[in-house]
């Protein structure tokens, strides 16, 4: 449904949001069951290990997984990488995260054709006291050919996007941010956009949030629309953006509202985003009917096709 967006909303838009230490020479190797790895609500508990008498800066890990019984999976460390930083890699909500993906129902190890024999953690970036990306090589072979597949993966979690309509004066504006991304060497005209905090899975608060840090507006949870909520249950109701190199899985938002046409005019060039944390965000206006051929970003054109789609079947509340 259209949601009024009275004058509350103009207090919020008038300003911007404030928005190893080298390892000692040692040979670690633990071991425990997955079901333990993957507990997601439960401190870890402290790794069991045996120092080896022979020198070494190699770091190991062996973990079991149910659909290889007897084949267990070795964990590494690549050179650089500190005691602290592994273990932080492997207790991470990431890691367990994506061996639990890979025993799902559509995983790759499911039907047993695959197997995963090891796993090189090359890199941790933290954020505060949590990992933020993680960038690690799985040997994974296919049983049929010998053959490796491509096994490349930077893990950085699942995340969420929103698409804001916002209606004037009979015209419907998308609401979209406009930022430096240093990966693509751009500034890129985008939907806002979020990683999830922790493990709870809060889809729609954190949308909710991103909005408020990124745009200026205060969204009620209540008028948000789940856009990947209307894709088939096999796809788990998300989307991957780049799944060949990338574990990244994005749940998209829809929100729809009526403003007056001053509204529109305060968003447009509104600058947002916490400096602290280098976020310099500018907000743009674009008419919907232009949104399709205006953006690159592939968050926006896939949620413009759902949203179209799901209002061509009638799906979205009136």
């Amino acid at each position: 449904m259209w949601t009024e967006i009275g004058k509350s909303m103009t207090h919020l838009l008038r300003s911007p949001m404030p928005l190893s230490a080298s390892a000692l020479a040692k040979r670690l190797v633990v071991s425990f069951p997955l079901a333990q790895l993957l507990h997601r609500h439960t401190t870890p508990k402290p790794f069991c290990s045996r120092m080896s008498a022979t020198p070494s800066t190699s770091l190991t890990h062996s973990i079991s997984l149910p659909t290889q019984l007897g084949q267990p999976v070795q964990v590494l460390a690549a050179p650089g990488l500190s005691d602290s930083e592994f273990r932080a890699a492997i207790e991470s909500s990431l890691f367990r995260q994506w061996l639990k993906n890979l025993e799902c129902e559509n995983g790759i190890l499911a039907n047993g054709c695959m197997t995963l024999t090891q796993v090189l953690i090359q890199g941790v970036d933290m954020f505060g006291k949590r990992i933020g990306f993680l960038k690690f090589k799985a040997d994974i072979i296919d049983k049929g050919t010998g053959k490796k597949v491509p096994g490349i993966v930077f893990a950085r979690g699942p995340a969420v996007t929103v698409l804001i309509l916002l209606e004037s004066e009979g015209t419907t504006y998308a609401v979209l941010t406009e930022q430096v991304r240093v990966p693509t060497g751009r500034v890129v005209l985008e939907l806002p956009a979020g990683m999830l905090d922790d493990d709870k899975g809060d889809f729609v608060g954190t949308a909710v949030r991103e909005v408020e840090e990124e745009i200026g507006i205060r969204l009620k949870l209540e008028d948000m629309v789940d856009l990947t909520a209307f894709l088939d249950p096999s796809t788990g109701f998300k989307v991957f953006p780049s799944p060949g190199g990338c574990d990244e899985e994005l749940g998209l938002f829809l929100y729809r509202g009526r403003v007056d046409k001053n509204i529109i005019t305060q968003l447009e060039g509104k600058e947002t985003g916490c400096v602290k944390n280098g976020e310099l965000i500018k907000v743009r206006v674009v008419p919907y009917e232009k949104l399709w051929h205006t953006t690159p970003d592939a968050k926006a054109l896939m949620a413009i096709a759902i949203y179209e789609m799901a209002k061509k079947e009638g799906l979205l509340p009136q």
